[in-house]
C-alpha cells in the first residue's frame, strides 16, 4: 500500500511504495525462459565455444534493447532515431531437466535482428528478420539429464539504419521454452476459428497438431476442455487417433457452443480450450488457447460487421517502440498505452509495419481492440531509410531485409500466422506497407510522379483532385510499354496472399496501397480481399466508381478531421488507421536533430494525451458527452479575429489541407494582459458556450463548425475560461485558469502495489504545481528522482524528444510542466521511496499534500 506522508517543504513530495510478492504462474505448457541471462556488446569467435569463460558480462533478464541504453547523437541517422546499433551477445546457463521419453524446444518471440544460435557450442541455426518468432528443436542436442548446458545467442545489428523507424537491438520479446512427450502437440499446434455464429449458437473448430516422436505407432484420444472467463466447463470434445511412429497429423474437433458469449469490443469474452493426449492411460500436460467467439464480415457497400454488427474501424498505427524503454516493452507499459488510446475512442491498431508480439495481441484481446497484423514494410526490393518515396541503392547501413526475403519471407510469414491466429483481436493480415515505392514502374504509372525523377518529392497526402492524372487505360498502356523487370509486384503479391491463406482463410488478405491508380492495373489489388488507400480520402468516390467490386478502407491516415468525415460520409468505407496513434522514434532526418520521434500521434512519447486526442476522442466517443480546451496567442494560431465574421481561419478551408502535425496550442491559460487569443473548444455536443471570469462570450453550435472546432477570440485576463456543453440530457464542462509560478511537485502513481515478479510496472507523473495546487503547465523545469528500494529503474520522459538526450537519465525536464517516471518490481520485496527535486523551485509557504 502507498503509505501517507505530509510533506512541508514545497519542492520536495516523498511516497512510499510497497512492492508484495503474490505471483502466479500460467499453466500454458510454456515457461518462461527470460530470466538470468547475460550480455556484452561485443563480438568474439570465442563466445560460442563451451571452454569460454565469460568475464565482466552484464547480468539481465529478457526481453532486453541495449540500443536505448546508449542514447542519442547527432552523428547517427535519424531514420532508426539517431541510435546505435552494434553487435551483441547472450548466454544462459540452464540444466537439463527432460527425460529420455520427453521433447525439448527453446521459442523466441522476436530478436532484432541477423541473430545466431548456439546450444553447447553447435551451431543450430540463424534468423535475419527482427520481427518473426522463432523456435529450436533442443531435444538431441542438451547435456545429459541434470547436467549444465549453455545457450548462446550472437545478434548482428551493425547495420543499424536498417529501417525507416526506431527498431532497438537484442532480445526484445519473450523467450520460453517447451517441455513435452515425445508423443505431443508441436509449438503453435493448436488453431481455434468459430466458422459459423450467431447469438443461438456457435461452431467451434480446433484443429490439433499431433507429432509421434517415437519408434512405434501411438494409439489414444485428443481431449479438449472449453471453459468460460468464470472458469466454469463448457463443453469437452474427445477425438481418438492413431498415429505411425515418426509422423505427425492434425486432429479436427467441432463443436457448437449454445447460447455463446461473444467477443465484443465493449465486453471481449475470452474462452480458454485445456487440449491434451490420452495414450496408454496416461494423460499429457494440458496446452491453453484462448479464443474468443465472433464473427467478421467486409462488405464492398456497407462495410464492415463484427458478429453482424455494422460499425466503423476507429482505428491507429502503432510503431513497436514505447519510447523510453525502447522496443522491450513490458505488458504493463503496452497496457497503459492501449488503455488511453481505447479511452479516446480508438478500436483498432494496425502494427505499423511489422508484426506484433504475442504479449500486445494478448492486450488487445484483454481490452477489446481490433488488431491488423502486419508482416512487411519491404519485400523483393529496397526503401531508402533516409528518404521513405526512394527506390535508390542502399549502403552497408541500410541495407534491410529485402536481402533475406527470397529465402525467409515464407517460413516468417507462417510462423507469425502460427504464433498469433488463436488472437481473436486479429481480423485482417496485412501482407505490405507502401511497397509501390520499391518496383520501377509505378511512380511513373500513376502520372503524379516523374519516374526518372527520384527527387521528385511531392507530399502525396496532398494530392486531392477528384480524377487522377492517369486515366485506368492510360495506366495500362503504361505497363505495357515498360521494360522487362525480375521482380513485378502483382506476383510477389500473389505469393504471400497465397500463403497466407493456406494458414487461415477466416479473415481477409490486405495491404496499403499508396499508389493504388498504378496498383489496381497491375494486378497488385487481385490479390487482395480489402484494398487498404494510403491518405486518399479525396479518392474513396473515384475509386469506387471505378473499382466497384472489392472492399476498401482507410489503413494510414492524417488525424484530421476530414479524414474522419470521408469515413462516416461513405457507408463503403469501413474505417480508417490514422497516422500514428502514438508518437515514436525514428524517422527523423539529419535536418531534423535533436528532435528525435516522428510527433504525429494523439498521444506523444509519453503517452501524455495532446490536443488532437480530445478531437478524436469528440468524434469517436459518441456515447458520452466530451469537451477539451486549449489556447493560443493569436500570433500563433491557424485563426483570426475577423471583425465581421469572427474568427476564421488565416487561411481559407485550412482544415481540409491541414497536415498531420496538430497545430500549436497550449493546456494553459497565462499570457501578457490584454494579449489577443484565440481559444478552441474540442467537443461533441450541440452546443458551447464559453465564459471568461464568470461572463458569458457566447454560444456556438457544432452544426456551424466546419472544421469541427468551436473558437472564440478573447483578450487575455487573469482568471479562468469554463466551457460549457450540452449533448442531449447531459451536460459536460471544462475550464482554463490561471496559475501561479510553481512552487511544489505532485507526483501520481498508477497504481497502488506491484506484485515482486520481475514484470509489474509502476508509472509515476510529476506535475509541477503552484501554490494553491494547480497544475502549472506554462512553465518547464529541471526535475531530478531520487528512488530508494529494490526497483529496475526504466527511464523517464516528457513526452519531447528534442528535451531528451537519453532516456536512462534520473534528471529530465518538463513539458507542459510535466514529466514521466517509470520503474519495473523485481524479483524480491520492497518499499520504494521516491523524491522528486527541483533546484529552480523556492518554497513562498508551506504546503501540505498526500499522494494515495
Amino acid at each position: 500500500m502507498v503509505l501517507f506522508k505530509q510533506i512541508k517543504t514545497l519542492f520536495i513530495q516523498v511516497f512510499f511504495f510497497t512492492v508484495v510478492f503474490n505471483g502466479t504462474a500460467q499453466n500454458n505448457g510454456l515457461e518462461n525462459f527470460n530470466n538470468d541471462w547475460i550480455f556484452t556488446l561485443s563480438d568474439s569467435v570465442e563466445y560460442s565455444l563451451t571452454n569460454y569463460q565469460p568475464k565482466n558480462w552484464q547480468k539481465i533478464d529478457v526481453p532486453h534493447d541495449w540500443t536505448i541504453e546508449q542514447g542519442f547523437s547527432q552523428d547517427l541517422e535519424g531514420c532508426t532515431g539517431f541510435t546505435p546499433g552494434g553487435i551483441g551477445w547472450y548466454s544462459k546457463m540452464f540444466n537439463t531437466k527432460i527425460n529420455k521419453n520427453q521433447k525439448f524446444y527453446i521459442i523466441f518471440d522476436g530478436i532484432y535482428n541477423n541473430a545466431e544460435f548456439w546450444i553447447n557450442g553447435i551451431r543450430i541455426g540463424n534468423h535475419p528478420y527482427g520481427y518473426a518468432p522463432v523456435y529450436y528443436d533442443l531435444t538431441n542436442l542438451l547435456a545429459p539429464k541434470g547436467k549444465k548446458n549453455r545457450i548462446s545467442v550472437r545478434v548482428d545489428h551493425s547495420r543499424y539504419a536498417d529501417s525507416r523507424w526506431y527498431t532497438g537491438s537484442g532480445i526484445y520479446r519473450n523467450v520460453h521454452v517447451l517441455i513435452t512427450d515425445k508423443l505431443h502437440i508441436p509449438v503453435w499446434g493448436t488453431f481455434i476459428t468459430t466458422p459459423k455464429v450467431s447469438n443461438e449458437s456457435a461452431s467451434v473448430e480446433i484443429k490439433v497438431s499431433l507429432k509421434n516422436d517415437t519408434s512405434t505407432i501411438k494409439k489414444g484420444a485428443i481431449i479438449s476442455e472449453i471453459f468460460d472467463m468464470q472458469n466454469t466447463k463448457v463443453t469437452t470434445i474427445r477425438n481418438p487417433f492413431s498415429l505411425n511412429e515418426n509422423k505427425d497429423s492434425v486432429v479436427t474437433q467441432n463443436v457448437q457452443i449454445s447460447k455463446p458469449i461473444m467477443w465484443k469490443l465493449e465486453s471481449p469474452h475470452l474462452y480458454t480450450a485445456k487440449t491434451y493426449i490420452i495414450a496408454n492411460n496416461k494423460a499429457s500436460k494440458k496446452r491453453t488457447t484462448r479464443f474468443g467467439i465472433r464473427s467478421i464480415r467486409f462488405d464492398k457497400n456497407k462495410g464492415f460487421f463484427l458478429n453482424d454488427e455494422n460499425m466503423k474501424i476507429k482505428g491507429v498505427c502503432l510503431h513497436h517502440d514505447a519510447g523510453l524503454v525502447g522496443t522491450a516493452v513490458p505488458k504493463d507499459v503496452w497496457k497503459r498505452r492501449l488503455q488511453k488510446l481505447k479511452d479516446g475512442g480508438c478500436n483498432a491498431i494496425r502494427t505499423a509495419h511489422n508484426p506484433a508480439s504475442d504479449e500486445f495481441l494478448d492486450l488487445c484481446d484483454e481490452l477489446g481492440i481490433l488488431v491488423q497484423n502486419e508482416f512487411y514494410d519491404e519485400w523483393d526490393l529496397p526503401k531508402d531509410k533516409r528518404y521513405n518515396m526512394h527506390d535508390k541503392e542502399v549502403d552497408y547501413i541500410t541495407r534491410g531485409h529485402s536481402e533475406h526475403f527470397q529465402l525467409w519471407a515464407e517460413k516468417d510469414l507462417k510462423n507469425t500466422m502460427l504464433s498469433s491466429r488463436n488472437h481473436p483481436s486479429v481480423f485482417q493480415w496485412s501482407i505490405g506497407n507502401e511497397i509501390e515505392w520499391t518496383y520501377p514502374g509505378n511512380r511513373g504509372a500513376t502520372g503524379i510522379f516523374k519516374e526518372t525523377n527520384k527527387d521528385d518529392k511531392i507530399d502525396w497526402t496532398l494530392w486531392r483532385t477528384v480524377v487522377p492524372p492517369h486515366t485506368p487505360k492510360q495506366v495500362r498502356e503504361y505497363w505495357e510499354n515498360f521494360p522487362k523487370q525480375t521482380f513485378y509486384i502483382q506476383n510477389t503479391a500473389q505469393k504471400l496472399a497465397q500463403w497466407t491463406r493456406e494458414m487461415d482463410v477466416s479473415r481477409p488478405v490486405t495491404a496499403n496501397c499508396i499508389l493504388p491508380t498504378s496498383s489496381f492495373e497491375n494486378g497488385y489489388t487481385d490479390a487482395l480481399d480489402v484494398i487498404g488507400l494510403s491518405y486518399k480520402p479525396h479518392k474513396y468516390d473515384y475509386f469506387k466508381e471505378t473499382y466497384p467490386d472489392k472492399p476498401m478502407m482507410g489503413t494510414e491516415n492524417v488525424p484530421r478531421w476530414y479524414e474522419w468525415k470521408a469515413v462516416i460520409d461513405r457507408d463503403f468505407i469501413p474505417g480508417l488507421f490514422l497516422w500514428t496513434g502514438i508518437d515514436y522514434i525514428g524517422e527523423r532526418r539529419s535536418s531534423h536533430w535533436p528532435l528525435k520521434a516522428t510527433v504525429d500521434g494523439p498521444l506523444d512519447l509519453a503517452g501524455f494525451p495532446r490536443a488532437s486526442y480530445y478531437m478524436f476522442k469528440s468524434l469517436w466517443k459518441n456515447d458520452e458527452a466530451v469537451i477539451s480546451i486549449y489556447s493560443q496567442t493569436e500570433e500563433k494560431s491557424i485563426y483570426r479575429n475577423d471583425k465581421k465574421r469572427g474568427v476564421i481561419e488565416k487561411e481559407k478551408d485550412y482544415w481540409k489541407l491541414a497536415p498531420r502535425t496538430w497545430q500549436d496550442v497550449n493546456p494553459y491559460w497565462n499570457y501578457k494582459n490584454g494579449e489577443a487569443t484565440i481559444v478552441e473548444v474540442y467537443s461533441n455536443c450541440e452546443v458551447v458556450e464559453l465564459f471568461q471570469n464568470g461572463k458569458s462570450l457566447g454560444k456556438q453550435y457544432l452544426k456551424d463548425q466546419d472544421d469541427r472546432t468551436f473558437k472564440w477570440a478573447v483578450d487575455y485576463k487573469k482568471g479562468k475560461l469554463v466551457a460549457k456543453g450540452v449533448k442531449g440530457k447531459l451536460k459536460v464542462q471544462t475550464y482554463l485558469e490561471s496559475v501561479g509560478n510553481p512552487v511544489a511537485i505532485r507526483l501520481s502513481p498508477d497504481r497502488k502495489n506491484m506484485t515482486a515478479n520481475n514484470t509489474d510496472v509502476l508509472h509515476v507523473i510529476a506535475q509541477l504545481i503552484d501554490k494553491n495546487g494547480r497544475e502549472v503547465k506554462n512553465v518547464d523545469k529541471n526535475i531530478t528522482f531520487e528512488i530508494e528500494g529494490l526497483y529496475r529503474f526504466l527511464g523517464t520522459d516528457c513526452g519531447n524528444s528534442a528535451k531528451i538526450n537519453n532516456f536512462k537519465n534520473k534528471t529530465v525536464t518538463t513539458e507542459f510542466g510535466k514529466c514521466l517516471l517509470v520503474l519495473q518490481a523485481t524479483k524480491m520485496e520492497s518499499s520504494l521511496t521516491i523524491t522528486a527535486t527541483s533546484n529552480d523551485i523556492k518554497e513562498s509557504k508551506k504546503l501540505l499534500f498526500n499522494i494515495e
